[in-house]
């Protein structure tokens, strides 16, 4: 609309008011007992949500550095990672490769950039990249990114806090599906290659669309198993909707039904 009004010379007709600016950036902490806290840095303003530190991407945290084997020595690539927490305690977990990737804007690749560069050591900077990437297109330059001795894919794929977009949820298990590779490097059943899955319904009414997300995963010929729960202040206490289904944190693992799937259920 701006280019055609341009072309009217129509600019001094109708001119638009001064846009606010954009909010400066925010920080929160992720503190723990193993590792020193990290301190995530987070844009100030954004429509795809990345200005929030979410209840699932804490909890995802808390899983890995309790079960740092889904880690440790494995290939590990984050869909919308926002600040990027998962895949940074991944690394700090002894991760072979991090991808951390956001969708392809500049503020939110150079944030990703910006928390590797502050909470990681330069050895453990060594082992991440970020990259932009929309779901359900082309994996090729994430592919690329992963070690020339590595399978062909990922050992474990992060999703945290992405499936209250109802519309994505077929690119983001056709993503998925092109990155994870199909077997095990060392045929341990703990370290299947899986996709993780941490969320919240945070609008409660539409709990069921979430939840459509694991039934065309399952269609799709993925076992899909629910592995934690955990309860959180809600993020947003003035939101309708029961306040408990908006403050749980839900985490469900996804592994391929030919590889087959283990059982490591747990609670914390």
């Amino acid at each position: 609309m701006q280019d055609s009004e341009e072309d009217l010379s129509l600019g001094d007709v109708f001119t638009e008011p001064p846009r606010p600016p954009t909010p400066p950036p925010t920080f929160a902490t992720y503190t723990r007992n193993t590792f020193p806290d990290l301190k995530i840095r987070l844009v100030g303003s954004h429509p795809l949500w990345a200005h929030h530190l979410w209840n699932a991407a804490l909890a995802f945290a808390s899983y890995i550095d309790s079960n740092p084997e889904i880690a440790r020595n494995r290939c590990v690539l984050e869909l919308g990672a926002g600040g990027g927490l998962p895949g940074l305690v991944a690394a700090q977990n002894g991760a072979k490769k991090v991808v951390l990737t956001d969708y392809p804007e500049a503020a939110l690749i150079d944030n990703l950039d910006f928390n590797t560069r502050q909470n990681l050591s330069p050895d453990e900077q060594d082992h991440v990249e970020t990259q932009g990437y929309i779901w359900g297109h082309s994996v090729d330059n994430i592919m690329r990114a992963l070690p020339k001795d590595a399978l062909t894919g990922f050992h474990l794929i992060i999703l945290s806090d992405l499936i209250f977009n109802h519309s994505q949820h077929d690119a983001l298990l056709k993503s998925c599906d092109m990155c994870l590779t199909s077997r095990s490097a060392s045929g341990d059943a703990s370290t299947t290659p899986c996709v993780l899955v941490f969320y919240s319904h945070h609008r409660p009414h539409l709990a069921d669309r979430d939840l459509e997300f694991f039934c065309k995963a399952q269609a799709a010929g993925w076992v899909c198993e629910e592995i934690v729960t955990h309860k959180y202040s809600p993020m947003f206490p003035e939101d309708p909707g029961e306040e408990e289904v908006r403050a749980t944190v839900h985490g469900w693992r996804m592994t391929r039904r030919d590889i087959g799937d283990f059982p490591h259920s747990i609670l914390i």
